[in-house]
């Protein structure tokens, strides 16, 4: 198992350095980053050339390279256009991200993997059919088309309901409010629940399929012939085996479902990583090189940490893959 680990870890850290080439790459190659602040009146020459200065831009791209990753390895993501440190951005709203996307992932898997496994013990049937339009209809939606659905059409009639505020829709915390946690839940329900939701949709149906072709395997008609109870069988002997592809599609999907935070938070006007990026994008002098490119490594890292993880859980459900 030990074995099994190191391998994984040594894998991660090969596609964290990889995934350092490319979004420098890519960060590079997208254009003069001081682009819209030469096209401002106000741009003097010389707060120009200092940018230019600062970023290293008449430096060759290797050594550009070098010198960012050399940062990283002392912990420093380096300084926004502002000057603000890239690490203080990030990391400040770190944690508001983490409130809404781990329980968004928990959910969504116990959700997808809930609506899946009834599906595939009801195939064909109209609870089966019911699942599946459900299913669907969660992975046509985009999450911001729900998320707004979401505020006008269940909290904003709830909360005029009890003539009170149940539900909040703005923010992830009361202003003025000593932090608590009914304070925490009612700020987080709405958008934790549309990045479920988003990702429910497709999981489910991942795992209704691996659901339906572990219950028609050999060993589950051998364990039936047993005389083994039913709920023994479906949940020992069959669901422990449909859990590794969703497992493992779970993980993948994991930046899929920080994308979506991304929007959400957006949506909802969380001050969290998503608000990082869409401001780094979207300010005065934009891109901010140092802060995207910090944003891009810090969720590279997070996903594959995730899919280390989603490995040894891997290894878990079939001792055959530490081999």
């Amino acid at each position: 198992m030990l074995t099994f680990i190191l391998k994984r870890i040594v894998n991660g850290i090969a596609v964290v350095i990889a995934a350092s080439v490319l979004v420098f790459a890519l960060v590079s190659l997208a254009g003069d980053p001081l682009a819209s602040m030469l096209s401002s009146p106000g741009a003097s020459p010389q707060t120009v050339a200092q940018y230019r200065q600062t970023l290293h831009l008449d430096d060759p791209i290797m050594v550009r390279y070098l010198s960012w990753v050399g940062g990283i390895l002392h912990g420093d993501l380096g300084k926004s256009y502002s000057g603000q440190s890239v690490n203080s951005m990030i990391f400040s709203g770190l944690g508001t991200t983490l409130k809404m996307v781990i329980p968004a992932a928990v959910f969504g898997l116990v959700g997808a993997v809930f609506l899946g496994v009834v599906g595939a013990l009801k195939r064909n049937t109209a609870v089966d059919h019911l699942i599946s339009a459900l299913s669907y209809a969660l992975y046509a939606i985009p999450v911001f088309v729900l998320a707004i659905l979401l505020k006008g059409y269940i909290a904003v009639p709830l909360n005029n309901a009890f003539g009170a505020t149940v539900l909040y829709t703005i923010g992830d915390s009361t202003p003025g409010v000593p932090p608590s946690l009914s304070d925490q839940v009612r700020h987080a329900i709405l958008p934790v629940f549309a990045l479920a939701v988003y990702s429910m949709g497709p999981w489910s149906r991942y795992q209704r399929a691996a659901m339906i072709e572990v219950m028609s395997s050999e060993y589950i008609k051998v364990a039936r012939a047993k005389g083994l109870g039913r709920a023994r069988v479906v949940i020992v002997h069959g669901l422990r085996n449909a859990l590794i592809p969703i497992v493992t599609i779970a993980g993948a999907d994991f930046a899929v479902i920080v994308g979506g935070a991304v929007v959400t938070e957006t949506v909802f006007g969380w001050q969290g990583m998503g608000r990082v990026l869409v401001d780094a994008l979207t300010g005065p002098v934009s891109p901010d090189v140092y802060v995207v490119q910090g944003w891009i490594m810090v969720v590279a890292i997070f996903v594959v940490a995730v899919n280390i993880l989603v490995d040894l859980m891997y290894g878990v459900l079939d001792p055959r893959v530490r081999r």
